[in-house]
């Protein structure tokens, strides 16, 4: 009994072990991925910057690039910290691991060599022929055989247990060796980071000065970009409250009060729930991008007292860049507001998907799309190079965060 909960014992402990190193090596993988994400949109970030960089960017431009660049770079310092903590932790583990083996394989060689001792010495005192002819009978005889053959048996478990801890041995201490020049890359990596980071915000620090001497005026700048944003908001609210009353009215839905929601057909109920199905599935509006704008109320990066209000999210994408349709649906509205560039609504059921500033346009009114075709072109501002794609998901006549329905957004 003693012996079965013992074994009981070392078979949880194993269990919960395993456990613990497999929850480690998941995280480690979870970690090293959202890094290297991490890393490409910096890469990305640099490659957007400096292609714009003979353009004259305006201040509140290029503090909105670096605060989000600070941000990532923040985010990639703080995960690779965490990475290096976790491999001290694993290598911590494995140190202990490599020590206990190494005292368990010495005590399985001492004690298979007293026992090869001690046969060497039982065979030159009589032989295992003599050993059984001894025997007072024959179940005796009988007993002396299964004894020799488990001894016999023993012997080669314990050879092939000492020859099996080696092998662990020697892999666990690649693995440590491994570990290590991890951990170590993970530190050179993270003090240029730690280093990139400073510079980068001594550069934020002397364009804030200068934004600082003449506030107001960035401020004011800052407010007329949000009433005109808020206007094209409500020309697009407008459209989809238009859509909203000619899908009842075709339906035939009699309603006392002003309906909110799209009248479905069946097709339209499938399209919808397709769309539903793949959220936080669908693809970006453009092939490569970075969020310059996130959804709903922030406060201004110039003046922490103002707050902005987006109702979708802002993308700083390459000149030229093409704009996709995120899924299957039907061209809605093309909607061309004064003082400002083309703007697409794809209706997908009762969920519609914006894209605003457009240079050039593919599709029309009507025009039923497929997920990933181009519908146009991204306008660059011939003054600031820069080129910025504004996306909004709408269901019904509410808003919708995008970052909850576009991969990795």
């Amino acid at each position: 009994m003693h012996i079965f909960k013992h074994r009981i014992l070392v078979l949880c402990l194993l269990f919960f072990s395993s456990t613990f190193v497999f929850a480690q090596g998941g995280k480690q993988k979870e970690l090293e991925a959202r890094r290297l994400e991490l890393s490409r949109e910096i890469q990305q970030i640099n490659v957007l910057l400096s292609s714009n960089q003979s353009k004259k960017k305006s201040q509140i431009s290029q503090i909105e690039d670096l605060n989000h660049k600070l941000s990532v770079r923040e985010n990639l310092i703080k995960v690779t910290n965490q990475q290096a903590n976790l491999l001290t932790r694993e290598i911590n583990s494995n140190q202990k691991q490599i020590t206990e083996n190494r005292v368990e394989l010495t005590l399985l060689k001492e004690s298979y060599a007293k026992m090869l001792q001690k046969a060497y010495k039982n065979k030159n005192k009589q032989s295992r022929v003599m050993f059984l002819l001894s025997s007072n009978n024959f179940k005796q005889a009988y007993k002396r055989v299964q004894y020799l053959n488990q001894y016999a048996d023993y012997q080669k478990e314990q050879a092939d247990k000492i020859k099996q801890k080696t092998i662990d041995l020697q892999k666990a201490n690649i693995k440590l060796l491994e570990q290590k020049e991890v951990k170590s890359n993970l530190i050179a990596e993270n003090k240029i980071e730690q280093k990139t980071l400073q510079l980068e915000r001594m550069e934020h620090e002397e364009i804030m000065k200068s934004i600082k001497k003449d506030l107001n005026k960035y401020t004011a700048q800052i407010k007329a970009k949000q009433k005109e944003a808020k206007r094209i908001d409500n020309e697009i609210d407008k459209l989809i409250r238009d859509a909203i009353t000619a899908s009842n009215k075709k339906a035939g839905v009699k309603t006392t009060t002003k309906s909110k929601s799209f009248a479905l057909t069946a097709e339209a109920k499938a399209l919808a729930a397709d769309f539903l199905g793949s959220k936080g599935k669908l693809p970006w509006p453009v092939e490569k991008g970075v969020i310059k704008l996130r959804y709903g109320k922030q406060p201004s990066p110039l003046d922490r007292t103002l707050t902005i209000n987006s109702n979708g999210v802002r993308i700083s994408t390459a000149k030229g860049e093409k704009v996709r349709a995120v899924f299957n649906g039907e061209v809605m509205s093309i909607l061309k507001p004064r003082r400002s560039n083309p703007i697409v609504m794809i209706k997908h059921g009762n969920y519609i998907t914006t894209y605003q500033n457009l240079g050039k346009i593919y599709v029309k009114k009507g025009d039923k799309v497929t997920t990933k075709q181009e519908i146009g072109e991204v306008f660059t501002n011939p003054t600031t190079g820069e080129t910025i794609l504004k996306f909004r998901i709408d269901k019904d006549d509410k808003t919708q965060n995008p970052s909850s329905w576009i991969y990795k957004m």
